[in-house]
């Protein structure tokens, strides 16, 4: 292979690596214990709502799985493709949500604001990385 195949391959791992193993564990977390979860890493309290908890666990799940989705990638070439699709939807659909929210509903804290600069990034590495395998 050439060495810039081999260098894309490289940055590939890395990128699904990344958005795979970050999805599982957060998504796993907002499972586990979304009360402690959120206040931790946002600040948001959220409890006794059983309602809000049920949906915490929804999107968890959501997200738990998808990075599973997306770690198959790295060990499975036939997965890739569909890895990098499930990737881009779910970091450029979280920064959008939340872009959309900033816009009608203001601006929300630091730590939200930094997971959406994350899911900003991440998502347009995955799509960098879409790019490259499509065209």
């Amino acid at each position: 292979k050439t060495k810039k195949l081999q260098k894309m391959e490289i940055v590939n791992i890395v990128i699904l690596s990344i958005s795979g193993l970050l999805l599982t564990t957060v998504g796993a977390l907002r499972m586990i214990n979304p009360i402690k979860n959120y206040a931790k890493n946002s600040g948001i309290e959220i409890d006794n709502e059983v309602s809000l908890l049920n949906e915490v666990c929804g999107v968890g799940s959501l997200m738990m799985f998808s990075g599973i989705t997306i770690l198959l990638g790295i060990v499975l070439p036939s997965l890739t493709l569909a890895s990098f699709l499930v990737a881009t939807l779910v970091f450029i659909g979280f920064a959008f949500g939340r872009l959309l929210s900033i816009r009608m509903d203001g601006k929300p804290n630091k730590m939200i604001i930094q997971g959406w600069v994350s899911e900003l990034v991440l998502g347009s590495a995955n799509v960098f990385c879409l790019y490259n395998m499509v065209f």
